[in-house]
């Protein structure tokens, strides 16, 4: 048996389905994030049956996820920015900004 071939990380079984997957892969940041408060405060408040406490969890995990990688993709966007903001800077005044 060999060791070294990676094996795939185990999938979490959940309880959303594709469509609601797909549906929280496509919200903009600011709909995930209040939608994130809202499963938070569902789960905070209490009440709620340990197969839907399950579920809020499960959504908010997906949404937390959506709302870091937008958050990602905008550093890296401002990053690329500054980079290339101070790249233009250094030439600022000069012959070389010219070309």
């Amino acid at each position: 048996m060999d060791t070294n071939t990676a094996q795939p990380a185990p999938q979490a079984a959940t309880s959303l389905t594709q469509e609601e997957r797909d549906l929280i892969a496509a919200m903009p940041y600011e709909e995930a994030r209040d939608k994130l408060v809202q499963a938070v405060r569902a789960l905070e408040n209490g009440g709620l049956s340990l197969d839907q406490s399950m579920r809020q969890w499960e959504i908010g995990e997906a949404l937390a996820q959506r709302a870091e990688s937008l958050l990602a993709d905008v550093r890296a966007r401002l990053d690329a920015a500054q980079a290339q903001q101070a790249q233009t800077a250094s030439t600022a005044g000069t012959q070389e900004n010219l070309q």
